[in-house]
């Protein structure tokens, strides 16, 4: 009887141990501090080809610059910030890589 009692202790443990990696598997990916500051200082490019007449365009450029070091010194979180005051100076948000577009089904839109 014992050694029944511990066999089935046993399985019932394992039980979550193997549905674990199912579950890993299925869960998104955050994208990384690295990955972030190449996604940001990407979007300030784009964003000051598209805004060559703006007047903050200098400081934007100087901000990018300041940020991109940030991000090379191992200094992330700084030049992620930095990066999206550049944006910010431009008139641009910054994207959200993982932000999950909400789909909201109960919403009353109204239809014309």
């Amino acid at each position: 009887m014992q050694r029944f009692s511990i066999g089935l202790i046993g399985a019932l443990l394992s039980i979550p141990l193997v549905s674990g990696p199912v579950e890993a598997g299925q869960a998104k990916v955050a994208t990384t501090r690295t990955e972030r500051c190449a996604a940001l200082n990407r979007q300030v490019d784009e964003a000051l080809g598209g805004h060559a007449a703006a007047t903050q365009v200098t400081a934007a450029k100087a901000l990018q610059r300041k940020g991109n070091r940030f991000c090379s010194a191992k200094k992330e979180a700084q030049g992620i910030r930095t990066l999206a005051k550049a944006l910010k100076l431009l008139g641009v948000t910054p994207i959200d890589p993982d932000a999950v577009p909400k789909n909201d089904l109960h919403s009353k839109e109204k239809k014309p």
